[in-house]
């Protein structure tokens, strides 16, 4: 009995491998006529070309027409503008974590009209006014929620005014959540805490900018930012290379108009620094601003001190007195 079980499963195994034999072959031959049909039959070269206008596959070599009825993957409708396209398109917008629910919830439209675009009776408006504030209510179900998406949009607003790209504003959102995640909100202003999570998403990242600039977005004092922004990234553990003066010399060269000579100079000037080692310890704008300037002073732009400390959010004393050590250390003759 034993035996016979026993070789009952050896035909068994036998069957099995022999189908996956057949298998295996079939693809082969499938995949060998797909390679064979990617090269062109008339002078047998592998550079073909869609060209989607003609719904045509060419040989880019002698130009033969391969195929004139390959499957278009795209929609069977047409947009010619973005609002056109918006509406026609029956998938939503990709999950993100710059909002609270990860744009992952549906969402009633505002439009008062049907499938077929006839308007909607009184009592179906009033049906649908009810079903909005519902889910309204439903997206925002708990303190939690409300607290979330406040934050967020914190990190969106600040994000606009100063210019920071999609990608900041995801690892910022993700930081807030991790730092909601371990309780560390709890006493923290929502501003104070979103643009901290802001600031060390732009240091994590290289996108410099100041602890003064996001201060004045979020409308917060400095102090309160750093303290924060120090004890969040101390407990969720973030470690941060200290910002290097050269990161912020493109923005700054931006902001006071000057050309790519000055910013190449400046940036010259403070590799030569960081090698001395005359850079740390200090403000790296302070650092950037002197360089900045004395590039100026080099490639014989008028750029004067009042406009690089208004440019850099210091103050001409600051400025005057980093370019005097910088000349100094680094043996510049900036004489006119």
């Amino acid at each position: 009995m034993v035996e016979s079980e026993e070789l009952k499963s050896s035909v068994e195994v036998e069957e099995g491998e022999k189908r996956a034999e057949a298998e295996t072959g079939t693809k082969r031959e499938s995949q060998g006529e797909y390679e064979e049909e990617l090269k062109c039959p008339e002078c047998e070269s592998p550079e073909l070309r869609h060209d989607y206008k003609r719904a045509e596959l060419v040989c880019d070599d002698c130009g033969l027409v391969v195929d004139d009825a390959f499957i278009d993957t795209g929609p069977e409708w047409r947009a010619f503008d973005n609002e056109q396209r918006q509406k026609r398109a029956r998938t939503g917008a990709p999950m993100t974590m710059t909002q609270h629910d990860k744009g992952l919830t549906s969402v009633i439209g505002s439009d008062d009209t049907d499938s077929y675009g006839s308007p909607l009776s009184s009592s179906k408006q009033q049906q649908f006014y009810r079903l909005k504030k519902w889910q309204r209510r439903a997206r925002l179900s708990d303190s939690n929620e409300r607290n979330m998406a406040l934050a967020l949009g914190e990190i969106n607003r600040m994000s606009s005014q100063l210019d920071i790209p999609q990608s900041i504003q995801e690892t910022a959102s993700v930081i807030y959540r991790s730092a909601t995640k371990a309780d560390l909100i709890r006493g923290r202003s929502i501003e104070g805490v979103s643009g901290a999570a802001l600031y060390i998403a732009c240091r994590h990242l290289n996108v410099p900018r100041t602890l003064d600039e996001i201060a004045e977005v979020a409308r917060i004092p400095k102090k309160e930012l750093g303290r924060t922004f120090r004890f969040i990234a101390s407990e969720l553990n973030i470690n941060m290379m200290p910002a290097s003066p050269i990161d912020y010399v493109p923005r700054f060269c931006s902001k006071l108009g000057a050309s790519q000579e000055v910013r190449k100079e400046g940036e010259d000037i403070l590799r030569k620094a960081s090698e001395i080692g005359i850079t740390s310890g200090r403000s790296p704008t302070s650092i950037a601003a002197a360089a900045i300037y004395i590039a100026g002073i080099q490639c014989g732009e008028s750029i004067t001190q009042r406009e690089v400390a208004d440019a850099t959010c210091t103050t001409e004393v600051t400025v005057r007195n980093r370019y005097k050590e910088l000349a100094e250390e680094l043996d510049l003759d900036l004489r006119a």
